[in-house]
């Protein structure tokens, strides 16, 4: 039970400190939806999403008021399409895609999740069309958002996957020229990837869940970094570990609000509750920012030495406190690492205190991986798919999640500016080693086998 000095703590954290519900995120199970027909295909879907979702958005809002606890975000995430889609074209499936534009638009949604495949193991034909169809469906959608499950701990790299991912990920870009390559913040490329994923763009419903559930994301760096700036200002000389049980007592009073809402929400709708996902997800605002934890941990900006140890202790505090608060913690649950969408860290990368090899070292520790990251825009495909590879790399052999949503932001080169808009923020570009080169490592293909320790638990 909180105390009444902590429910205190909590309310100033929804007053002064951003704390907020990041997202209420529904999953519509579409798997009986599947027909060779498109015509009856998306009408099945458009009528399914519309049935589950049509009081989704005033009952948020509804909760919200009541609690005085603002839900930002409204969500659909929906069966991955390559399956609900295996029969069609990659041409029909960007009609399928337009198809849950058109019906997150009614239902009033800020974004709908599951344009997604599995691929860990191989591609089907109903994969690879749908990998073909993503610049296309990005480009034509507002709201329409992608993934791909490229590796895992237990199957590998399918390198094969990654290289046309290198390829849509690039004409996505360019079809997208006018908005910096906007298409592609629309797209995540993933290993390990959680079947409960609430945040975009990796929101999908997993194949083992049911007709429909909530899922809910929270999110309170600026909650977290108040609580670091009171606690230091009082004991100059509290040491990392004090600070470590700090942030646990913070991500625990996060994740009991973000229950409480989520399960609101889904008794309203008569859906089952899923999970809360605590991560500290930023915007691009002032006090909303991971970047500026690291500052009030005693680091001159996030990408100088320390930075690594830093996210390790913030991103283990965050998961223990989560696991305290909830027997429902799933999704990422912990720190996120998006450049463009932190104007902290996008700071940091103008100034040159972080590059991408650091943001690759990191994402060791971090929740997510190499997250809107605005890169130049003659990267070739090949450049792209080895990026990629380093970081499901990373997560294979680490048994953990990663992903990138990489922006070659066509006409720019290294230290020019990209601007997304909203909470997908603007950043520097990036500068790459080799950047247009080519890569026949990667042209190779085939399985990266998975690592010795997978294959033996």
């Amino acid at each position: 039970m909180l105390t009444d000095r902590e429910i205190l703590s909590t309310l100033e954290m929804l007053e002064n400190e951003n704390l907020d519900v990041r997202t209420v995120t529904l999953g519509i199970n579409l798997l009986d939806c599947a027909s060779h027909d498109l015509n009856k295909l998306k009408k099945k879907i458009r009528t399914r999403i519309t049935h589950f979702a049509e009081n989704l958005v005033p009952i948020c809002e509804k909760i919200g008021q009541k609690y005085g606890i603002p839900v930002v975000n409204k969500r659909i995430a929906v069966s991955p399409i390559a399956v609900v889609g295996a029969a069609l074209s990659s041409s029909q499936l960007v009609d399928v895609a337009k198809t849950l534009d058109a019906a997150a638009e009614q239902v009033a949604v800020d974004f709908i999740g599951g344009f997604s495949a599995l691929v860990e193991k191989g591609t089907a034909r109903g994969d690879r069309a749908l990998i073909e169809a993503i610049p296309h469906a990005l480009q034509a959608t507002e709201r329409v958002c992608a993934s791909v499950n490229v590796a895992s701990t237990r199957a590998g790299i399918n390198m094969d996957a990654v290289l046309l991912l290198g390829k849509a990920i690039k004409q996505a870009a360019e079809l997208t020229a006018d908005k910096d390559g906007l298409a592609c913040a629309k797209l995540c490329v993933f290993a390990n990837i959680p079947q409960d994923i609430p945040f975009m763009a990796g929101a999908y419903l997993g194949i083992g869940e049911a007709d429909a559930v909530i899922n809910v994301g929270v999110s309170g760096p600026g909650v977290v970094k108040k609580a670091i700036d009171r606690a230091l200002e009082a004991n100059p000389d509290l040491d990392l570990g004090q600070i470590s049980e700090l942030i646990k007592k913070t991500a625990y009073k996060v994740t009991r609000v973000g229950e409480l809402i989520g399960r609101e929400v889904a008794e309203n709708l008569k859906i089952r509750f899923g999970v809360v996902d605590l991560s500290l997800a930023p915007t691009p605002h002032v006090g909303d920012s991971v970047g500026e934890i690291f500052q009030s941990l005693g680091l001159l900006s996030i990408g100088v030495p320390g930075t690594t140890a830093a996210l390790a202790l913030l991103n283990d505090a965050v998961k223990k406190g989560g696991a305290f608060a909830s027997s429902r913690v799933g999704g990422l649950s912990g720190a996120f690492i998006p450049v463009s969408e932190d104007l902290n860290i996008s700071e940091a990368v103008r100034k040159g205190y972080i590059g991408l090899e650091k943001l690759e070292a990191i994402t060791s520790v971090c929740s997510v991986g190499l997250d809107m990251v605005a890169i130049p825009g003659d990267t070739s495909e090949e450049t792209i798919a080895a990026i990629i590879a380093d970081e499901m790399a990373i997560s294979v052999i680490n048994n953990k999640t990663t992903a990138t949503r990489l922006i070659p932001v066509p006409g720019k080169k290294a230290g020019d500016f990209a601007y997304f808009g909203g909470l997908l923020g603007q950043s520097t570009i990036i500068p790459l080693n080799n950047a247009s080169g080519e890569n026949r490592f990667i042209r190779h293909g085939g399985i990266i086998p998975a690592p010795i320790h997978s294959l033996t638990n």
